[in-house]
């Protein structure tokens, strides 16, 4: 250890000054200077004969000019001897090399060369004298190369001493100030070139410190061979990893002592400063920190590790029993609460074996620092939330190179001596300090145990370590899901990553309070007064007061692979799979603008119908650009309850387009769903130019959109297509306002763009619907200009990745965003007042409350057996028919007797026949004694038989009916009496929390089982996931740890006392989507089933669930009944994601996630690593997954989904949480796959290759015709529209030429032309080669709106006999041919004229030109430089 202070005493550095501290950071570069000889007189000789042994040696500084600073740390030579020298001048060999490094990269940072003659004098004394200064210019101000070959330079040397340059007559250019006197005939040869070499040792050699090749740096092997010159090529020694346990720092007599005197001191030195008093309560100590570093003498080799120090009864409290036990049998011998414990292992892989290697503590407390001056109330500003630091104690160790293990004791040191972080300590305790019990006691110390073995502690005596056998060799437990609570970490066992570099907070990053996803959670989900208190904790985080960030984030990872030796298993590396290309997740929300005033006018003038409120009067327009101020009770007190949504598509604007582009189209149509009504398909529109739009300047191309009628055709004079949407009180459930409201004031509403002919996609927009909140006002409108973004995929050629955890890999399929053009929609809100008002009381809307309780559904409503089971407000019952109550009884009751009963059928056929003889003989005996006549008299005595004989019928069937449903009834009328309904509004994948409060009705104990009907609904078992819950729900009600017993798969139990109440809390969450609609339906469908589309929608397709939960006694009976009403509502769409694949395969892709800060309602200002991700998807058989790649790695959402037969169209959601209790999801992602067929084609760049597609007929003849996505590269034979006959095999030729080489993916759809339904779908993979140029050719072209050129190029004819030729080229905007195809003779000669086209860019572009025979196989290929000036 000794050696480490004289180091590091002898190589303390002069900082540079502020302002240069202040300028931004650049990259730190070496050099080497050799100083070879001094030329010249240096004194006169008279000055030196009253001394002996004289030598000379030069002394170098760094020096700003601009501040006049010296910085860093003199270097100083080897002395050489000054004899008296036959020749002249004289001359002194030095070849001294020196290094150095810097990052201040500027003209005026200088070196200062000074030449310094020493000798003894009489009485054997040392006296220096100062012969002359230099000054060398390290930077220069011209552009020289600094790896350029170095060169000898001459220094000039002046007169006086260096300390002259520190005067402030001395200004800026200082060789040329006239104050300045040269030394004649006198200089110093050297050279100063980049030493590259040096970057490998950076971190071994503080930044502005000159050293000496020969001066042995700690880090670094000796030099080979003679020269002894250890930086001139340095070798770097190998590195221990040393692990550091159970570190406790003491503090006396007590923690609680030291710190409260700490903060007296603290609060009288603000005193002093400020003038001002400041209350004890107003600084308090937020975080206890402590950096450990390696250091070599002369600086940390590697940045501090910053963790988290903790008092040790906090790590009781808030630790399980063993962690505790733990704790307290390494501080057994202690007494008192004075210790800081550390949490987790310290690993230190940057330990080299030398013995003024040194491990570094320093610990440092953080305060929360006053707000003003005067240190009265806190500031609105951010002011009030700063922080300031300062270090409190430090301890040096020099670990024994003969130990592996053991434990040591440091003492703490502090005070005023200097410090390898050279900043102010706090001081050790004075005699006079005013504490009776500090003048007794040291300044501390620090303990822990080493070990360079990464398994387990290591073996020290008994009495230093006792733990339980148990915890000596910890189980490794495999990974647990994440709805439940991970494992502990085992102690011990560590990864790489156990102790990340913790970084240094600044002021500014301890002043941004980060907030937690729970704790945005917790805001959102309920109405907390600003600045109440949250203890929802990440993983990895415990509860401290104030607003800082926590800087130990479980340093202790669990093994992902479970085994009792870690020798025996292979360690997996970090590895993104070849065939998970990555997609970065482009945000959508942005998509849109304000059209301009030009698009506002043009579309004015086009007659679109206008947007009128009830009253007759235009719609209020709202600028897009203006921010919306949600107030969700003004939305709901608002008298028009009815809301009619208006949609209006207006035209489609096109933008410039490269060649390579795909033709505009010609109809289009969109596809979207909006709230939960049915996906909506509108019908083909027609795109219409506007005649204005050839006189307009603009680069877009406007078209109206036109509706198109059944047979084809479409008026012109009345633009636009027009959708409505009428909510209200009709259409939504009670209560469902305010969700609606928020979903408009959350959600983007995605709209797809589709070819109306080719059924391809054109692209997708985005628009935000928070302007459609009225906000008390009749009506509103907004319009969009949405952009049109496509998605196109292309894929590079195989490379070898350096990597070696790489392996070499394909390159990830580039995912590029081209603008299609532009949508310019309006959307409107038009409100109504409500037809009926809601009176009854059974449309009230659901309680909100999350506690529900069952102490109201006790007691009998009253009533018949087979009354209904709806609940009444009162006890009476009005009498109704059995018929009416029961449909069980009343298709008993009519039903005819010979349908109801089965009897034998010849006893019943003569029974009848019988009983109708008898009937018939009375009926003519009355008749007579009447006197009327057998055919004039009615059957009225029959028809009350036969009613008399029905009735008694019905009687006892009734009596039978009501016998055998007695029991059943009898219990369903109990069961309502313990029946408590509730009814809850869920999305998909968040979590709706809720208590049922249950009442143990009896005077004597039971063990209640809870079953559950639905596998959506779940009780909270864990308590940690619980207290989640009811902090973000904001819940007071009573929690308890360990209330459950699970009982594997059967249900759990719980135990209730006598009359005793319970909180059971549950959870409802979903998963499934439920089954959605193709986007890619036919528009003419749409049209025929519904042909006024302007009409409003009223239908819904949200589904409604129902879940019911049982709690039984123990002997099977009922104590109450849970009946769940789940009302689904739309979820937010974040991110549409659309692949293409081929059928029957498997889609492997990795989704990039953006940077956490970025992604919308993450927490802001999250200093440190991102927090860990977890997904889940709506579709059980979709693997959907994402691994923790380390920290400050980006994160991946990997997806492995099954292709069904092509042209299936796949739906799934992807939800994304921060938290892993799956809460509320930060990010949905909805996934659209198309199985499509594919076809692989390998070709040439410019030749056309061809092939062939089998196409087999359905039932019936159909028109079909095909349609590629890229027509100019894809040519299809027959080209226009064919007849396919049905159950027929017909070929389909195809034509591939592509113009660009590479990999990329080409869509070719076969489209029934009268129905617009697709019939075929193939995805063309290409795999594009460039071809061997022959001749390349140079010319320069003016940029802007010129004229372009006219060149020439000669073709000779290789063969011997006459060929005709066709001419192509890539560019075909930028070069036109003369002639698009020639014939020339054998062995002739052919000019081939073109014609080059000017461009409004400025720079290169390489122009292909390809010749092609007869058979379009490419003969010679030309490349043209074209370059625009």
């Amino acid at each position: 250890m000794h050696d480490w202070y004289r180091i590091f005493d002898q190589n303390l550095l002069v900082p540079p000054h502020t302002q240069r501290a202040r300028q931004p950071l650049k990259e730190s570069t070496a050099f080497q200077c050799v100083l070879k000889w001094l030329d010249g007189p240096l004194i006169k000789q008279g000055v030196l004969e009253a001394l002996s042994e004289v030598g000379c040696h030069l002394r170098v500084s760094l020096f700003d000019v601009t501040y006049r600073h010296f910085f860093g740390r003199t270097w100083k030579s080897p002395a050489r001897p000054l004899e008296p020298l036959c020749r002249q001048p004289p001359r002194i060999d030095f070849s001294e090399p020196f290094y150095f490094h810097t990052s201040l990269n500027h003209p005026n940072i200088v070196a200062v060369v000074e030449v310094v003659t020493e000798g003894r004098r009489r009485d054997g004394t040392l006296q220096a004298l100062s012969c002359g200064f230099g000054i060398l210019r390290i930077f220069s101000n011209n552009s020289e190369s600094p790896t350029s070959a170095p060169q000898d330079k001459r220094l000039r040397l002046y007169h006086g001493s260096p300390r002259a340059l520190l005067h402030p007559l001395l200004q800026d250019p200082i060789e040329q100030n006239k104050h300045m006197t040269l030394i004649e005939n006198c200089s110093l040869q050297y050279t100063l070139k980049p030493h590259p070499l040096l970057e490998p040792v950076f971190h071994l050699l503080p930044e502005n410190l000159l050293v000496s090749g020969l001066q042995q740096i700690l880090g670094l092997l000796p030099a080979r061979g003679e020269s002894g010159d250890t930086l001139r090529k340095p070798r770097l020694q190998k590195s221990l990893t040393w692990y550091l346990d159970d570190l406790f720092f003491t503090m006396y007599p007590s923690l609680e002592k030291f710190e409260e005197e700490l903060l007296e001191l603290v609060i009288s030195d603000h005193f002093r400063e400020a003038g001002s008093p400041l209350d004890s309560g107003a600084l308090e100590i937020l975080e206890r920190r402590l950096c450990v570093g390696v250091h070599n003498g002369l600086g940390f080799v590697q940045r501090p590790q910053v963790v988290v120090l903790v008092p040790e009864l906090e790590v009781a409290l808030t630790h399980s029993a063993s962690f505790s036990r733990k704790v307290g049998a390494s501080s057994k011998a202690r007494s008192g609460n004075h210790t800081l414990v550390l949490r987790s292992r310290l690993q230190l892989p940057e330990m080299v074996c030398q013995p003024a290697f040194t491990i570094v503590f320093q610990l440092e407390y953080v305060f929360n620092s006053p707000s003003g001056a005067d240190g009265n109330a806190a500031s609105v500003t951010s002011l009030s939330n700063l922080a300031c630091m300062h270090m409190v104690r430090w301890a040096v160790w020099t670990p024994v190179l003969e130990a592996s293990s053991g434990r040591v004791t440091l003492p703490l040191q502090g005070g005023i001596q200097p410090n390898p972080s050279h900043c102010l300590v706090y001081k050790v305790p004075p005699a006079s300090m005013s504490s009776e019990e500090v003048k007794q006691v040291e300044s501390g110390t620090v303990q822990f145990q080493y070990s360079l073995s990464p398994e387990g502690h290591p073996d020290t005596p008994m009495e230093h370590t006792i733990r339980p056998k148990a915890e000596q060799r910890p189980s490794r437990k495999p990974l647990t899901s994440p709805s439940s609570l991970p494992a502990p970490p085992p102690r011990g066992l560590t990864t790489p990553q156990d102790s990340p570099v913790g970084p240094g907070l600044s002021l500014s990053q301890l002043a941004a309070s980060p907030q937690s996803p729970a704790q945005r959670c917790s805001a959102e989900a309920s109405s907390k007064p600003p600045g109440s208190p949250t203890l929802s904790l990440a993983p990895g985080e415990f509860p401290l007061e104030g607003r800082i960030s926590h800087l130990e984030a479980d340093l202790s990872q669990t093994a992902l692979v479970p085994g009792t030796s870690t020798a025996e298993q292979l360690q997996e590396l970090p590895f993104t799979p070849v065939h998970a290309p990555i997609i970065v997740g482009a945000r959508t929300r942005s998509s849109g603008g304000k059209p301009s005033r030009a698009s506002l006018a043009l579309l004015r003038s086009a007659g679109f119908p206008d947007i009128l409120d009830a009253n007759k009067q235009p719609a209020e327009a709202v600028d897009p650009t203006d921010p919306v101020k949600f107030n969700p009770q003004k939305e709901e007190s608002d008298c028009l309850q009815s809301n009619e949504i208006v949609l209006q598509f207006l035209a489609f604007s096109r933008v410039s387009q490269d060649d390579q582009a795909a033709p505009w189209p010609q109809t289009v149509y969109f596809t979207f769903q909006f709230y939960r009504f049915p996906p909506e398909t509108t019908p083909r529109l027609q795109l219409v130019e506007l005649e204005e739009a050839g006189k307009s300047s603009s680069a877009s191309l406007p078209h109206l959109l036109v509706l198109i009628h059944k047979d084809g055709s479409f008026d012109a004079g009345s633009p636009g297509f027009q959708l409505k949407y009428l909510v209200g009180p009709g259409f939504l459930r009670p209560g469902e306002q305010r969700w609606f409201a928020r979903y408009l004031a959350m959600q983007t509403l995605q709209i797809d763009i589709w070819d109306g002919d080719s059924l391809l996609l054109v692209g997708s927009a985005a628009v935000q619907m928070k302007h459609l909140l009225r906000q008390g006002r009749p009506a509103v409108q907004v319009s969009h200009e949405l952009e049109v973004m496509a998605t196109e995929h292309e894929q590079d050629t195989m490379v070898v990745s350096g990597d070696v955890t790489r392996f070499g890999c394909v390159k990830p399929i580039n995912v590029h965003t081209v603008v299609k053009g532009q949508l310019h929609l309006t959307l409107a809100n038009v409100g109504h007042l409500c037809e009926r008002r809601v009176g009854s009381p059974s449309s009230l809307p659901p309680s909100r409350s999350r506690v529900v309780s069952n102490d109201g559904a006790t007691g009998f409503s009253g009533g018949g057996l087979l009354t209904p089971g709806a609940p009444r407000l009162k006890n009476v019952v009005q009498a109704q028919k059995l018929a009416d109550v029961d449909s069980e009884l009343a298709a008993l009751l009519f039903t005819p007797p010979w349908q109801g009963t089965r009897q034998p059928q010849g006893a019943g056929r003569e029974g009848d026949a019988v009983r109708r003889r008898k009937l018939e003989r009375m009926r003519a005996v009355r008749l007579r004694e009447r006197g009327a006549e057998p055919g004039r008299c009615g059957p009225g005595v029959l028809a009350q038989q036969s009613m008399r004989t029905q009735h008694a019928r019905d009687l006892q069937l009734i009596a039978a009916y009501r016998e055998r449903t007695k029991a059943e009834s009898i219990a369903s009328a109990l069961s309502m009496a313990i029946t408590t309904r509730h009814t809850i509004r869920a999305t998909l994948g968040a979590a709706e929390f809720f208590e049922f409060a249950l009442r143990n009705p009896d005077n004597t104990q039971h063990t209640v089982t809870i079953s559950i009907d639905s596998a959506e609904l779940s009780l909270i078992l864990d308590g940690h996931e619980w207290r989640y819950f009811k902090e973000l729900a904001g819940l007071h009600t009573p929690l308890e740890e360990d209330m459950f017993h699970p009982r594997g798969s059967l249900a759990p139990q719980l135990f209730l006392r006598p009359r005793e109440m319970v909180h059971i809390p549950f959870k409802f969450q979903t998963f499934s989507a439920g089954p959605r609609a193709s986007a890619q339906a036919s528009a003419e469908l749409r049209l025929e089933k519904d042909t006024d589309a302007g009409s409003p929608c009223t239908s819904s397709t949200m589904p409604t669930k129902h879940a019911k939960v049982l709690f039984c006694a123990g002997n099977g009976k009922p104590l109450a009944v849970l009946c769940l009403t789940v009302e689904l509502q739309p979820h937010v769409v974040d991110q549409v994601f659309r692949f293409y694949h081929p059928e029957l395969t498997f889609l492997k892709k990795a989704i990039r996630l953006l940077p956490w800060h970025t992604l919308p309602g993450a927490p802001v200002g999250m200093p440190g690593e991102d927090p860990p991700v977890y997904v889940r998807c709506s579709d059980p058989n979709v693997i959907c997954e994402t691994q923790n790649m380390g920290p400050r790695e980006p994160q991946d959402v990997f997806l492995k989904v099954a292709s069904g037969p092509s042209p299936e169209i796949k739906d799934f959601f992807v939800t994304i949480y921060a938290d892993r209790w799956l809460a509320t999801p930060v990010q949905t992602w909805q996934v659209h796959l198309h199985s499509l067929q594919r076809v692989d084609v390998s070709c040439v760049t410019g030749q056309r290759t061809r092939l062939a597609l089998v196409l087999r007929g359905m039932q019936t003849v159909r028109k079909v015709r095909a349609f590629s996505s890229h027509p100019q590269e894809l040519t299809t034979d027959p080209k226009g529209v064919f007849v396919l006959s049905p159950h027929g095999v017909q070929d389909l030729h195809v034509g591939v030429r592509p113009r660009k080489a590479g990999s990329r993916f080409v869509h070719l759809n076969l489209v029934d032309v009268d129905a617009h339904q697709l019939v075929a779908s193939w995805l063309v993979c290409l795999s594009c080669r460039p071809p061997l140029i022959s001749k390349a050719f140079e010319i320069t072209l003016p940029a802007g709106a010129g004229k372009g050129a006219n060149k020439r190029i000669t073709y000779t004819n290789p063969y011997p006999s006459p060929r005709a030729y066709r001419l192509h080229s890539d560019h075909p905007r930028l070069l036109q041919f003369k002639e698009d195809a020639f014939q020339v003779g054998g062995g002739e000669t052919y000019t081939i004229g073109l014609r080059f086209a000017s461009r409004q860019k400025a720079g290169e572009e390489e122009i292909l030109i390809y010749i092609n025979d007869h058979e379009d196989k490419n003969e010679e290929t030309f490349c043209v430089k074209v370059i625009y000036q």
